[in-house]
């Protein structure tokens, strides 16, 4: 196959150097052509003719790559290689050695996998992972982009966002939220409000089981202050076992309005509002939809 590689060089937990990631599809019978993330227009690549684009990086660089591939016919290949690589792990190629994924994307199922919309004071944009508010917006608000770089070198990234989340869902208030899920009222004061796309989001939580790709919905999981106990022993006990689901409450949807007034809200690992937004896109009715927007991905058996 013509093979569109697109690296991360800054991520990689095996084999991510780029001249041995070359070999390895050469090896395999493909014709690369290989595109640097971190290159200035990297993004014009994906307009040039491929059977493959194959995506070697974390969530980051696979986010970055999925949002703009609706539309174009060409079918995405992951050798995960990030930290948290909840994509990855959503769809069941974590823990593979590349040759093998490699070698699987000959007969592999497609699997089309749901990209949503969320639209705002600020516009549209794509969404992968989800969309909400309250702990894991509010950790996004508070990081320091150089104490996390830091941390990334000095510690293991997940268990540090792990960390940082428990003691913010332990002290955070809640965010009086006033929103709709497919026009039924779901208003309220929430400690943590998600519509997810995947079954897993930031440092690894599973928190749906009920989310699956290209079923054309998302889940709405909703915590209060009354689950507060709830979601604190999940962060304690998920070290136990990654693949413990946190029991919270949660509804299927696939169009959620909110009326935003300005609280931190973020879209995959985007914040919003911006850093000297205007006013007036710092509030407004913001809406997250499945509306067909999709991404075909080979995952190997």
């Amino acid at each position: 196959m013509r093979v569109t590689l697109i690296h991360n060089p800054g991520a990689g937990r095996q084999a991510s150097d780029a001249s041995e990631l070359k070999k390895l599809l050469r090896r395999a019978g493909h014709k690369v052509r290989y595109q640097s993330s971190k290159e200035a227009g990297w993004k014009k690549v994906l307009n040039k003719r491929a059977d493959l684009v194959v995506v070697a990086g974390g969530d980051g660089t696979v986010g970055r790559v999925v949002r703009r591939m609706p539309g174009h016919d060409v079918p995405v290949a992951l050798l995960p290689s990030g930290t948290a690589n909840n994509i990855a792990r959503s769809l069941g190629q974590l823990e593979r050695p590349f040759e093998e994924l490699v070698r699987g994307w000959e007969n592999a199922r497609q699997v089309r996998l749901d990209i949503g919309v969320a639209a705002g004071p600020w516009g549209e944009r794509y969404f992968i992972e989800g969309v909400g508010a309250g702990v894991f917006a509010d950790l996004l608000a508070s990081s320091d982009p150089k104490k996390s770089k830091k941390r990334k070198q000095s510690q293991n990234p997940v268990e540090a966002g792990l960390r940082r989340l428990r003691h913010q869902a332990e002290r955070a208030a809640p965010v009086q939220i006033c929103a709709a899920l497919d026009g039924a009222d779901v208003s309220g004061e929430y400690l943590l409000f998600e519509a997810l796309n995947l079954r897993y989001i930031g440092p690894n939580l599973f928190l749906t089981a009920d989310t699956a790709p290209g079923d054309s919905r998302f889940e709405l999981v909703m915590v209060t202050e009354a689950e507060r106990s709830r979601l604190l022993y999940y962060l304690d006990h998920w070290q136990d076992d990654r693949e413990r689901l946190a029991i919270l409450p949660s509804r299927t949807g696939a169009r959620l309005e909110v009326e935003w007034t300005g609280f931190p809200l973020h879209i995959d690992d985007k914040l919003q509002p911006k850093a000297k937004a205007k006013p007036k896109r710092m509030a407004g009715m913001v809406e997250a939809r499945i509306d067909g927007a999709a991404v075909k991905f080979l995952v190997p058996d």
